[in-house]
């Protein structure tokens, strides 16, 4: 395990370097030997303590961000949540694997932001897509702790989106072919 310590806007101490090293070392045990974590720790206005961490390996990429009042705390909790992130998604893993697979109905879409504010593209991102089925997918998409994950569909092949929805579940957008 390769971990990174970073400070934006802040000297990290050998102090807490050692403490977020140690900290995520303990991660080693849920994940494979090769994999790289960054860990990000930033401050801001002095009362945002803000720990974020990206840990990379072999097509598995979790990303997550704490902030509190103390640095300390910030790295417990960063901590905290990926390892139940990756207990989850390990578990979920073991699950699969023992079940047949199945695709969900497919679902579609509408939305209008009638606004007079034309919205511009400000970031472009550019990514592989790794065929998988819409579960993995979904496990993708908690690991990284966004709203939506963008697949190429092991089943049908096509590029495929799932989302969170407000009430909890997540939807699937698919092409009409």
């Amino acid at each position: 395990m390769q971990i990174t310590v970073i400070g934006r806007h802040m000297d990290v101490t050998d102090a807490l370097k050692q403490y977020a090293v140690d900290k995520f070392g303990k991660l080693e045990k849920y994940l494979p030997k090769n994999i790289q974590v960054t860990v990000t720790l930033s401050v801001v206005k002095k009362v945002h303590h803000i720990a974020e961490a990206m840990l990379k390996t072999d097509g598995l990429l979790v990303q997550a961000h704490e902030e509190t009042e103390e640095m300390y705390s910030s790295i417990d909790l960063l901590v905290e949540k990926l390892e139940k992130r990756i207990r989850k998604y390990k578990e979920k893993l073991v699950d699969h694997k023992h079940q047949t697979r199945t695709e969900p109905a497919s679902a579609s879409v509408a939305s209008a932001h009638p606004d007079d504010h034309i919205p511009q593209i400000i970031k472009t991102k550019r990514f592989d897509l790794k065929p998988m089925h819409a579960e993995e997918a979904v496990m993708q998409m908690e690991l990284l702790d966004k709203e939506f994950y963008v697949f190429s569909n092991a089943v049908s092949g096509h590029i495929t989106v799932i989302y969170r929805r407000k009430d909890g579940n997540v939807g699937l957008i698919e092409p009409a072919v």
